[in-house]
């Protein structure tokens, strides 16, 4: 698919890898629509993007990826705004970091881990579901395709660390959906993939000190840095123009391996 004119929805688009990719689909030419439940980081990237690409190139929407009226509403003003979408990068998610049993020998709030599921692994299907019935009734383009899907997974969903069972399943449930998601949507012409980023410089990895940062960066093979949310944005973006690519799981790390701890 070719993004030039093509209309994207990004969740997760007001900060981290999904502002780059917002900017990245910009910058290629599509009219973006940036998706996120802080509004005021939302119009940040979307008033960035028209300063730099032109009126009409984005749209900042509230959206809650786990309630189904926010994100019919959110894909419906995007609609309206730049005509159907064929674009979607799923990136909004949460973390968490809480061991089964604390140090006072209690067992963790089973409050913790719904909500990690439900914003990474539910959100990220609650909106595919929405995006693909609506992308489905799309007119065909070269060869019969009518939309791509990009989810975000974590290397967490692999070898997730001490505390990481929340987190880590809910990546490994977008993992496990990618290939029959893209094998149930084939018969639309809509293509699915996954990206499983390792350690990115990120406004949350930021919040560390320095010197955490540092020793994170040396843990990964090669290169040893973290990795450029422009990185991720790029890869995002080839899944988009590279046809045959489907039902794929890609992990983006620098050959890392996470230690339990």
């Amino acid at each position: 698919m070719i993004i030039q004119g093509q209309a994207a929805l990004v969740t997760g688009g007001g900060s981290g890898l999904g502002e780059a990719t917002a900017r990245e689909l910009a910058r290629q030419g599509a009219k973006v629509a940036v998706l996120d439940i802080n509004m005021d980081n939302a119009r940040r990237v979307a008033d960035a993007i028209i300063a730099a690409h032109g009126t009409g190139t984005a749209l900042a929407v509230e959206c809650d990826v786990t309630n189904g009226d926010s994100v019919q509403a959110a894909i419906d003003a995007a609609a309206v705004a730049h005509g159907s979408a064929r674009i979607l990068m799923q990136i909004a998610g949460i973390g968490s970091a809480r061991r089964i049993i604390a140090k006072d020998g209690s067992p963790a709030p089973l409050e913790d881990f719904v909500r990690v599921v439900n914003v990474n692994l539910v959100g990220t299907y609650n909106v595919a579901r929405l995006f693909a019935a609506a992308c489905a009734k799309a007119e065909p383009m070269a060869d019969g395709e009518r939309g791509v899907m990009v989810f975000t997974a974590s290397v967490a969903a692999f070898d997730g660390q001490v505390g990481q069972q929340a987190y880590s399943a809910s990546k490994g449930g977008v993992v496990g959906m990618t290939l029959p998601m893209a094998r149930d949507l084939s018969q639309h012409g809509i293509r699915v993939c996954t990206v499983a980023p390792g350690l990115f410089a990120t406004p949350l990895m930021n919040t560390l000190p320095e010197s955490i940062q540092a020793s994170l960066a040396a843990s990964i093979p090669f290169p040893k840095r973290l990795g450029k949310p422009e990185e991720f944005a790029e890869l995002a973006c080839h899944v988009v123009t590279n046809g045959h690519l489907n039902g794929e799981v890609i992990r983006l790390d620098g050959a890392l391996r996470l230690a339990p701890r």
